[in-house]
């Protein structure tokens, strides 16, 4: 973290989507926070890729397009 101490975020959020949280950690065997970290690294880089006119996508294993996601 660059000799800087994390910063505590207090956030509040629907039961829903704490139990999608919840689900999530549990098979990931992590956190919640955790989860919150690596979904706000997924949307810098569809922001990103916006920015830059280019798309999101889920690729199958021939790197055929599966989906594109759009509106992030």
């Amino acid at each position: 973290m660059n000799g800087r101490e994390p910063v505590r975020l207090s956030i509040t959020v629907s039961p829903e989507l704490n139990d999608a949280l919840d689900r999530l950690a549990r098979q990931k065997h992590t956190t919640k926070s955790e989860v919150l970290r690596k979904a706000f690294t997924l949307y810098s880089v569809a922001a990103e890729a916006e920015a830059n006119h280019q798309r999101v996508g889920i690729l199958d294993q021939d790197r055929k397009l599966v989906t594109e996601i759009v509106g992030l």
